[in-house]
């Protein structure tokens, strides 16, 4: 998890280009305007993208696998062979505790 950081102007508050310069120059009245109008933007995040899948018989998982029997040489042997198709994705879960957003630009503790 981390390193989904955009750095697409206009998108996210606190995300910018990095630059020192005074964002009015060259036309860029629209961008302060737009970034003035996120000033009340929570930095927290609550919601997120699970990472497990549902499959057919609605059994939730990180990865399924299905046992198979290879005879090789005359010996039976088991082996997993992981499961890639009907898979459906859990979608997007609630968090339990809020974290914060990745381009939240503030220390919140000094080390």
């Amino acid at each position: 998890m981390g390193g989904s950081g955009s750095k697409s102007k206009g998108y996210w508050p606190f995300s910018g280009s990095g630059s020192t310069e005074d964002p009015t120059k060259d036309g860029n009245e629209q961008t302060l305007a737009r970034v003035r109008s996120f000033v009340g933007a929570t930095p927290f995040v609550f919601t997120r993208r699970s990472s497990m899948y549902f499959d057919e018989d609605g059994d939730l998982a990180h990865e399924f696998y299905e046992e198979t029997i290879v005879t090789k040489n005359g010996r039976k042997r088991a082996k997993l062979k992981k499961i890639q198709k009907n898979l459906t994705p859990q979608g997007i879960i609630k968090l339990d505790h809020p974290c914060i957003h990745v381009d939240f630009p503030v220390v919140l503790c000094e080390a």
